[in-house]
């Protein structure tokens, strides 16, 4: 079964679609859905942005990690049920939209839970993106009768862990819930979200694709990479009312220079062959990417502040700018050799790579701390180092096999 020969129709019996269905690709529906999460992210790096800009940057953390954990959780559980079951018809649409609007309604949300620990919004949007899943959970349980177990754990456990979140949620209003219990119970039932798959795919595993999986998660990331250039931009915009400076140009190329490396070496790791191997690793795979994502975003909050404070005018200290940047690389060096550890036999990009290149990204703010204007500059040359080095190698390895090749046809 293909999606483009339901397109649009008024109902399709909902089943499991084929693992290796050949041509598989990100629909167009899945594209305008992505839109939404554009708006959510945005508002995030915003908020975190402002507070590195104030320089405290660890009050704006916690509510950076905890907004940031229900969208990437609520775009990653879409991701893989539509892998699973998308059928393209007027219902899947209709709720798909619902979880649309819960986005939105989440992202309008962001200011309050930032500046004033208000989650109302926040909840009332995962509450409203939840709920299309679960309807849709319900539709694969009544239609696909393999499936039907794992289909009906999967919405029992959403729709449980719904109620739960609603509940932490009125003790806060009343503000009778301290923060030393309310963060607590924050990670409790993050641990529980996290812990449903694990438990619905034991009766069953669902048929997502792994190729469509490996693109969809490079969408995001490119959409991560995107909300980072429009931080940069407004960075720009801030420091424009300064006058044009030789600094904001060089920073605002270097942090451009920075994501395409960033983004170069992602695209390098082999992931839907990896999934296509290893399918029962996938959820460390795919749970890895919460930490992988959230460094891209929090990148970009960095990267916007440094372009604004290009002259130390802000008064940001210039330390605490530049590990806005360093710190968020080198997260997402690390992770990306972690998420890709043991799903694949020989990755493209060496180890000593990835973990030096970290190591030397936390150490550039100190060691440029003469010339704060110049951390980026050096981070970005680091980063575009390791994919130099990343290709050279693979050119060699290449050279090296052709060689063997013509060796080996000629002692035949």
């Amino acid at each position: 079964m293909t999606n483009s020969a339901h397109s649009g129709r008024l109902r399709v019996r909902m089943r499991g679609r084929s693992v290796d269905e050949p041509h598989r690709a990100s629909t167009r529906l899945e594209l305008l859905f992505d839109l939404s999460f554009v708006v959510a992210v945005a508002a995030i790096v915003s908020q975190l942005g402002h507070a590195i800009g104030a320089g405290h940057p660890l009050s704006g953390l916690l509510p950076f990690l905890q907004v940031f954990f229900a969208i990437w959780w609520a775009w990653m559980n879409f991701t893989w049920f539509a892998s699973s079951y998308d059928t393209d018809d007027v219902p899947y649409r209709l709720l798909t939209w619902v979880q649309m609007v819960g986005v939105l309604i989440l992202a309008a949300g962001v200011p309050a839970a930032f500046g004033h620990d208000d989650y109302l919004a926040i909840t009332v949007g995962y509450l409203v993106m939840r709920s299309g899943l679960v309807a849709q959970w319900l539709r694969a349980a009544r239609d696909d009768r393999p499936g039907r177990r794992t289909a009906l754990r999967y919405a029992i456990g959403i729709a449980v862990l719904e109620a739960l979140w609603l509940l932490r949620l009125l003790p806060a209003e009343l503000d009778v819930l301290p923060a030393v219990v309310a963060n607590p119970v924050f990670l409790a039932l993050a641990a529980a979200e996290l812990a449903i798959p694990v438990w619905a795919e034991r009766a069953r595993g669902t048929a997502w694709h792994p190729h469509h999986i490996a693109e969809r998660y490079t969408l995001f990331t490119i959409i991560l990479l995107g909300e980072s250039v429009l931080a940069v931009s407004t960075g720009v915009a801030d420091a424009l009312d300064h006058g044009l400076r030789p600094t904001l140009v060089v920073t605002a190329l270097s942090g451009l220079v920075l994501l395409f490396a960033l983004w170069w070496l992602y695209d390098l790791e082999p992931s839907g062959a990896a999934l296509s191997d290893r399918r029962t690793r996938s959820f460390v795979w795919g749970y890895a990417h919460y930490a992988i994502f959230a460094a891209l975003a929090a990148l970009g909050a960095g990267l916007e502040v440094a372009v604004r404070n290009g002259d130390g005018r802000t008064g940001t200290s210039s330390l605490v700018t530049g590990y806005a940047v360093a710190i968020p690389t080198a997260l997402f060096l690390v992770l990306l050799w972690a998420a890709h550890a043991g799903m694949v036999a020989h990755s493209p990009i060496r180890t000593r790579v990835l973990f030096g290149t970290s190591a030397a990204v936390l150490i550039a703010p100190v060691a440029t701390a003469a010339i704060p204007t110049s951390t980026v500059v050096v981070v970005a040359l680091l980063a575009a180092t390791a994919v130099a080095v990343t290709l050279a190698a693979q050119r060699d390895a290449s050279v090296a096999r052709v060689d063997s090749r013509r060796g080996s046809g000629r002692g035949s």
